[in-house]
């Protein structure tokens, strides 16, 4: 059942400016008679947690079955070469590289009555899709489907809507019906049913969707994104949500996002504030970003996404081949790796954000497995081209936030970073 907790605790380190700027809500310009309504909010308000579950990554299970790299023929992609690039000026774009190490995965339920789908909170797109009952690609029978006939608050507005996954579409028809999140239910929320899934890449992911938490800009079809409509529908007191990624490799629980607030439990010090600069993806500016101590990228300033829909840390190809050379990573059946003893050895990357370096030790840039019971590490960065005029961008995915909590505030458009707690 949802948890719906007091945000005592949990908000108290939100400053006053973050309740003011919330549309929702008329704020007169008394400071003191602002104060005791903070204060009442403070103690009568509710976030909502929702669980994330860690699972091996679908790249995990391609290599310790030995068909990784056939994977990477039959995607056309060549990770070495970084041959896959992405239009991302196009919302319907998505890099198919982005999911393949995914490992945090969150349950929701769409209809009366609930059915329940496990789904990615992507900060990275702004549409939600499951699979429809009438989907019949290989992806679609090894997954929950969404049977709109089972629904009485199941309508559907004749809409159809196609996403761009690396060499293939996924493609279906809009639907609306109820969506529910942890004690959260959104009515009338428009949702794609997919009816045609590309290739094998969705067939073993261990999830059924994607939820999209980016702004309505990016959204296909026009269609309002969920946290929008929760806004709307008063269901969150404060307008933002929070993500915590558990660094623990063995726990599948701890993870977790919250709707409403942010919890402070998760990290330490302050939040680093960091406005958004353009309104699309949680795009923030890096001041630049330094390997060993030494700038190497981005001494005059770039671009880059906070992506809860990203598994790594990607970057422009051409700097993204300097990189792996200087933390000593080499190609190994397609992908690059370190060797797991040079780990105490090699360079810190740190990434300078609003004047705040935020850095990466070896251990955290590092994915360990393991393969034929031996030790197996490879690089957490990812070269990934995004054409003009949305990129170039680098893009901070789940390595980076695993180690900096991350706080999305759309009534401030701003980003709040700090180290997490493990």
């Amino acid at each position: 059942m949802a948890e719906r907790t007091l945000i005592l605790h949990a908000v108290l380190q939100i400053p006053t400016s973050v309740f003011s700027s919330w549309p929702l809500r008329k704020w007169d310009g008394n400071r003191g008679k602002r104060e005791v309504e903070v204060h009442l909010l403070l103690t009568l308000g509710f976030v909502s947690r929702v669980p994330l579950r860690r699972h091996p990554s679908l790249k995990k299970k391609l290599r310790a079955r030995s068909q990784l790299s056939e994977f990477w023929k039959s995607q056309n992609l060549d990770m070495i070469q970084f041959t896959e690039s992405c239009s991302m000026d196009q919302s319907a774009n998505e890099p198919l590289i982005n999911y393949l190490d995914m490992e945090y995965f969150g349950t929701i339920s769409i209809g009366s009555p609930p059915q329940n789908f496990t789904v990615i909170f992507d900060t990275g797109s702004s549409n939600l899709w499951v699979p429809s009952v009438y989907c019949t690609s290989p992806a679609c029978k090894t997954h929950t489907r969404f049977q709109p006939s089972q629904s009485s608050t199941y309508s559907q507005p004749g809409q159809s809507f196609s996403i761009q996954y690396g060499t293939g579409s996924l493609s279906g028809i809009i639907g609306a019906d109820q969506v529910s999140v942890e004690g959260l239910t959104v009515v009338g929320q428009q949702f794609g049913e997919s009816v045609t899934e590309p290739g094998q890449t969705f067939v073993d992911a261990e999830f059924d969707g994607i939820l999209g938490l980016g702004y309505p800009s990016l959204a296909v079809g026009g269609v309002t994104p969920v946290f929008d409509n929760m806004m709307a529908q008063n269901l969150v007191d404060l307008p933002m949500f929070s993500v915590y990624m558990s660094s623990n490799p063995e726990g599948g629980a701890g993870s977790e996002l919250i709707f409403g607030g942010y919890d402070h439990s998760h990290f330490s010090g302050s939040l680093n504030w960091v406005p958004v600069t353009k309104q699309g993806y949680w795009q923030i500016a890096l001041d630049n970003i330094q390997v060993g101590g030494t700038v190497m990228f981005c001494s005059e300033g770039c671009q880059a996404i906070v992506d809860t829909g990203t598994s790594l840390i990607t970057g422009p190809s051409d700097k993204i081949k300097q990189l792996q050379n200087a933390i000593g990573a080499a190609p190994v059946d397609g992908e690059y790796a370190v060797e797991c003893a040079n780990l105490n050895v090699m360079p810190d990357v740190t990434f300078t954000i609003n004047g705040v370096p935020y850095t990466l030790s070896p251990t955290a840039y590092t994915l360990l497995d393991f393969v034929d019971g031996m030790q197996f590490c490879s690089s957490g960065f990812q070269g990934l081209d995004i054409h003009p005029p949305a990129g170039p961008l680098w893009i901070l995915g789940d390595v980076f936030i695993r180690q900096f909590y991350s706080v999305f505030d759309r009534g401030n458009n701003r980003v709040g970073l700090a180290p997490a707690v493990p």
